[in-house]
């Protein structure tokens, strides 16, 4: 059997090409993204000080609950008091930031008897020794971040690669079924069972796996460290990242490239043991593309179960289809039911683009209704592609464009003023920007408070403090109960999202210094897209600086004047006008984010340009006689050609068009997400990205079916008629 294998392989090296490239990269991809993943669960390396004692301000809120205790990092933590820094600095020399006389101190380094230390200190911070040193290292919150994002980038890439790497994998054997049925069918008209067919397809395909993942593991052992070398350099990972010696990584990619290979072929393997020897004999070169019903099950399957999901996820919990988790995972239920029941749509849909007059329209719509299998696996990768860049980038743009008209509606300050440089105003400044005329002044601070859900989930949600009173002339806050005047220093501001959200309820909660106080809601807002911040006094702020004044205009005043007086009393600070200070923080997609996507969206057009290449040249040798016939009806080269190109060009549109309808259907979902949490439901649609897309595919399959077909046809046809199958 393995004999025979290896010879089938090498007698159809062009049907096994694109699976075993699609394979071996989507191993190596697979390689790199599982050391990275490796090497960042490792624990970072020993960073602890050179000074015996590290006393850290408490920034560290702890909560008990009946499940333990749940603990969240404080916005603003408490300062070592300056009575406990004199003593201190009595024992012996203490390192502060480098600065010598700090005002405001949450760190210092000392190498004092750790037990005087700890008399001195007493419960106003924590004393850290030993190895505890490193708890008090300033970056690790920052590597901690930086650690997850790089989870979810390489998670999302590995993901992905394996999604496209079924399609192509099974697209391009089911096709390959299709081409060799003719040689099935002398197969078993020579005594081969239906149970030996199917296990050769498998067969081959395992060996291609086999070679596939072997090739994919050594690229991706080169490539790993280059990935990794290279996130450092773009401050994606931390300076100490390196990878280990971890070996299980190459293993999961291993055998996920054979299980991959198997699933693959799965399906083309029990249709190529369906294949009887006379039904094949009599029509081994048709090809009607028709939907199979294990194909039409399983897709009808998934596209219920997308559905479902969906009626689910609005009925009860809306926002999570919000969460980037969920928009970039999702689309992949319905990108799969789309790509299994699309030859129920590519026939009428080719039939519509090519509804023109003229004999070459004609030849086009009829060649592509001959050939559904090569048209569906040709259209199959463009649906891929074209709907994972519309729902990724789509939901992206409209969660954005969503979040920047709820900023527009609810501020309605004329200017914004802004620190230069600084972490906040100070005192004087505040001061002078009061004192100018024809304003209402607005000085806000970012603080945060946690509360206690289920009585064991410690939620944080930010926030901002603001005098209730300017609060309600600066802004105009999208209330669904209460109002903004009933907000006091006793009283909270919170949304929807909450699990206690009823207007007059007294709720717990911990301030950004880790305060504990019991606060009446006074006014409720709706969930929105998540931007709707709590709000609170600046008393519930204690330790948040000002870093924000919005700038109201009384009625009377001169918009041109007042401007001037504003730069005049903020000197270095920026003075933005409201529009410009809404283009300045409008929404947008994080660094980490975006390159995550655009990874994807590479990763998949990838995979499309292997297999639309594959699939033209395992289609190459079929098609030579329906060129022949073409060039001897009297059909020059360059209309021949011109059919062959048009013929891809029909299949990527429709192709394309199955993509939209993805997209618009999961922007569909989104668009009723948003109106279910009161947000503006504006959908986005990156047309710029898609156009890019599809005319990429159109190139690829052009390209592809053009070059072969040129160079068949350097021939003459009298010679092509003489070409065997």
């Amino acid at each position: 059997m393995l004999s025979t294998t290896l010879r089938m392989l090498r007698a159809h090296r062009s049907v096994f090409t694109g699976s075993f490239v699609a394979l071996a990269l989507g191993v190596a991809l697979l390689t790199v993204t599982g050391s990275a993943l490796a090497a960042s669960l490792s624990a970072a390396p020993d960073r602890a000080p050179a000074a015996s004692v590290v006393v850290q301000a408490r920034d560290t809120l702890a909560v008990p609950t009946p499940a333990g205790v749940r603990t969240a990092r404080l916005a603003h933590p408490r300062p070592i008091p300056p009575a406990t820094v004199a003593e201190l600095r009595a024992l012996g020399p203490v390192r502060i930031d480098g600065r010598p006389r700090p005002s405001h101190v949450l760190r210092l380094e000392t190498d004092a008897d750790p037990a005087a230390v700890r008399r001195i200190v007493g419960g106003t911070a924590r004393v850290l020794t030993g190895d505890a040193r490193r708890l008090g290292d300033p970056a690790r919150e920052r590597d901690r971040e930086a650690l997850t994002a790089l989870h979810a980038l390489f998670g999302t890439a590995g993901g992905v690669t394996a999604f496209v790497s079924v399609f192509v994998v099974a697209s391009t054997f089911a096709f390959a079924v299709t081409q060799r049925r003719r040689e099935f069918a002398l197969l078993r008209t020579a005594g081969a069972t239906p149970g030996q067919i199917r296990r050769g397809v498998l067969t081959e395909a395992l060996a291609v796996g086999v070679l596939a993942s072997a090739t994919g593991c050594a690229l991706g052992a080169w490539a790993a460290p280059r990935l990794v070398a290279r996130a450092v350099e773009e401050d994606l990972a931390p300076a100490w990242f390196t990878l280990g010696t971890h070996t299980w990584p190459y293993h999961a990619a291993f055998w996920t490239g054979l299980l991959v290979a198997l699933a693959g072929a799965a399906a083309a393997s029990w249709r190529a043991g369906r294949i009887a020897p006379a039904e094949a004999l009599r029509e081994a070169s048709a090809d009607t593309g028709g939907l199979t019903r294990g194909r039409l099950l399983c897709g009808a399957a998934l596209l219920l179960a997308s559905v479902v999901t969906l009626a689910l996820a609005l009925g009860t919990d809306p926002g999570d289809l919000l969460h980037r988790k969920t928009y970039v995972s999702r689309p992949m239920l319905l990108v799969s039911a789309a790509a299994l029941l699309s030859p129920l749509l590519l026939r009428p849909l080719t039939r519509l683009l090519t509804a023109l007059p003229g004999v070459s329209a004609l030849l086009v719509r009829e060649s592509t209704a001959s050939a559904g299998r090569r048209s569906a696996a040709l259209a199959a990768p463009v649906l891929v592609t074209v709907a994972l860049a519309g729902c990724l980038l789509g939901t992206s743009a409209t969660l954005n464009r969503a979040g920047a008209d709820e900023a527009r509606a609810r501020t309605t300050a004329a200017f914004v003023v802004l620190p230069g440089g600084r972490a906040g105003f100070d005192e004087a400044t505040l001061r002078r920007l009061r004192q100018v005329p024809g304003t209402v002044v607005a000085p806000s601070s970012a603080t945060a408070v946690h509360v206690l859900e289920d009585g064991v989930a410690l939620i944080r949600s930010e926030a901002r403090a603001t005098a209730p009173g300017a609060l309600a002339a600066t802004s105009r806050l999208p209330l669904t109960a209460g109002s903004v005047s009933a907000l006091d220093d006793d009283s909270i501001i919170v949304n929807e999202e909450w699990q206690r959200h009823r207007v007059g309820d007294r709720v717990t909660v911990w301030l950004g210094d880790g305060t504990r106080r019991t606060l009446r809601i006074a006014a409720v807002m709706p969930t929105g897209t998540g931007d709707h911040g709590i709000h609170v006094t600046p008393r519930n702020a204690p330790g948040a600086p000002v870093d924000r004044v919005d700038v109201a205009l009384a009625r009377g005043a001169d918009a041109g004047a007042v401007s001037t007086a504003l730069h005049r009393a903020a000197g270095t600070d920026r003075v933005l006008t409201r529009e410009a200070w809404l283009r300045e923080t409008r929404p947008g997609t994080d660094r980490t984010t975006r390159l995550g996507l655009l990874l994807v969206l590479g990763l998949a057009l990838l995979y499309t340009g292997i297999s639309v290449a594959n699939t033209t040249a395992m289609a190459a040798s079929g098609r030579l006689r329906d060129l022949t016939v073409l060039r001897l009806a009297g059909a020059t080269r360059w209309q021949v050609l011109k059919v062959t190109g048009a013929e891809s060009l029909t299949v990527v549109a429709a192709g394309a068009l199955l993509g939209l309808l993805v997209t618009a259907v999961h922007l569909a979902g989104l668009w009723g997400a948003l109106a279910l949490l009161s947000a503006p439901p504006a959908v986005a649609l990156p047309w710029r990205a898609l156009g890019v897309t599809v005319t990429a595919c159109a190139a690829l399959a052009v390209a592809s079916a053009l070059i072969p077909a040129a160079a068949a046809l350097r021939r003459r046809p009298a010679d092509l008629a003489g070409v065997r199958e």
